[in-house]
Formats: structure tokens, sequence, C-alpha cells
């Protein structure tokens, strides 16, 4: 690419940049040496349907000792997105094809992927504009992850109770945490209030201090009302609530 387009290179090409067969080698790699030496291992951002028989989903997650994550934006955004969205959804691993995305849809509702994540990556607007190699690869996805979670609930891609076991019940689950990723009497009351009210992605909503989404533009149909971290309000109605509320997690471990 560089052969052909210089420092000029379209955004278009970062799937074949950062290829399936570099995702495959890499994960492999990892998968192999974790088996080789009995190790705990968490793969993260699967983005191939090629990496998804490196995973099994004939245990349960608490027995599993290779486990791995899908992210929101593989999911959510296919190669042809590029077209129209350039470095905004310049991600690593790279989005790829619709095939790809498919299959890790299915992977995601027969356990073989165990968690859904965000990679959180919030760039400067200025840092995404430049040419593609000075082009940092990430974007900011926290305040949509669960609203675009939902939404994929109304197109049938996946069940509430699904998106609510892959983004709550699994991390705590994967990783040990103590009380915490269940609404249970005695653990930490970590909630979200989301309702059905549709709006629309606009700079005027963002809440990312790099003020830009790859997401704007698109209509949601949910939107998160309140936060509540260790039983404090810290988020309500557009406003964060600025007190001090975390709290050191555990772990049985």
């Amino acid at each position: 690419a560089k052969d052909k387009y210089g420092d000029n290179v379209p955004i278009y090409e970062h799937p074949n940049i950062r290829s399936h067969e570099a995702c495959f080698k890499s994960s492999s790699l990892a998968v192999e040496l974790a088996q080789k030496y009995s190790s705990r291992l968490h793969v993260l951002h699967i983005s191939t349907a090629q990496e998804l028989d490196l995973f099994r989903n004939d245990i349960e997650l608490k027995d599993k000792k290779i486990t791995a994550e899908v992210c929101v934006h593989h999911l959510s955004f296919a190669d042809s997105d590029y077209k129209d969205r350039g470095a905004f959804i310049k991600w690593n691993p790279a989005v790829k094809t619709k095939d790809d995305q498919q299959a890790l849809w299915d992977a995601l509702n027969n356990n073989k992927l165990d968690i859904i994540a965000t990679d959180h990556a919030p760039h400067t607007i200025e840092e995404k504009n430049n040419l593609y190699f000075s082009c940092p690869s990430g974007a900011p996805m926290v305040q949509h992850a669960l609203p675009v979670m939902l939404e994929h609930t109304l197109n049938n891609k996946i069940s509430i109770e699904r998106v609510v076991e892959k983004m709550s019940h699994a991390p705590a689950i994967c990783f040990k945490v103590k009380q915490r990723g269940f609404i249970r009497e005695g653990y930490y009351a970590d909630l979200v209030v989301a309702k059905q009210s549709p709006y629309k992605v606009t700079k005027q909503n963002l809440l990312y201090a790099c003020g830009w989404s790859p997401l704007e533009g698109k209509e949601l149909s949910f939107q998160v009302t309140h936060t509540i971290i260790n039983g404090h309000l810290a988020y309500k109605n557009g406003t964060i609530i600025d007190t001090k509320n975390g709290k050191e997690l555990g772990f049985n471990n």
C-alpha cells in the first residue's frame, strides 16, 4: 500500500494491512503457548471468523482457561463503512467484512466469545484527521456501548438477557471479581438505567472530552438515564455528578 499510495494510504486499506492472516497468526500463537504451558489467557478484540475455531463453548465460562472477547464496533461496523466513516472507524484490529461480522455474532450467541468490550480510545479529532501512518487507531465508545448493543436487540441479533450476560455477568465470572456483575443481596450496586427513547447521536449530546464519535449521525433507540456506582448516583439525565464514588475491586483468586 505504501508503494502504491506513498504516505497517503486510503483508510479502506486498513483491513488489508491489519489483515485476517495477521489476526489469526497472533491469536493462534497466543493460544498455542497458553495450551502448551497450561496458562490462563484472555484474548482481546477478536475480529475474524477464522480465529473463532481457537475457542471452546463446550464447558462453562468459570472452567475455561482460555477466554475471548469481541468489541462493540466489530459487531456494528464492517469494511463497507470505511467509505463514509473513514479514519473514525480505524481500529486495531481492523473492522473486517460482513461475513466476519456475522461469524462474530454467531460465536457470541453460542458462547465461543465470552465478553463484549469497548476498547475505548478517545484520540483527538486532530489526531484522527492525520494521514494514515500518523492517524492513531481507536475511537471513543464507552458512552454508546450499551445503547448500541440494545439497538442490536431490536434487529434480533442478540437478546437483552444475553447483552446483560456478556457485558456484566461474564466479566465478573471471567476475572473472578468479588461481589460485582450481578444484582444480588450483599453485592455492590453498580447499575445502569436505560429507556427506549429514540435520538440521533450528535456533537451536542456527546459526553466525550475528545468531542467526536464514530456514531455521529446515527439514530439510536435507547439512552442511559442513570448510572449508579457502588450505590451512589454518578449520572442522571445528561448530567455527570462529580463525586468520588470509586472503590477498589476485589478478586477471588
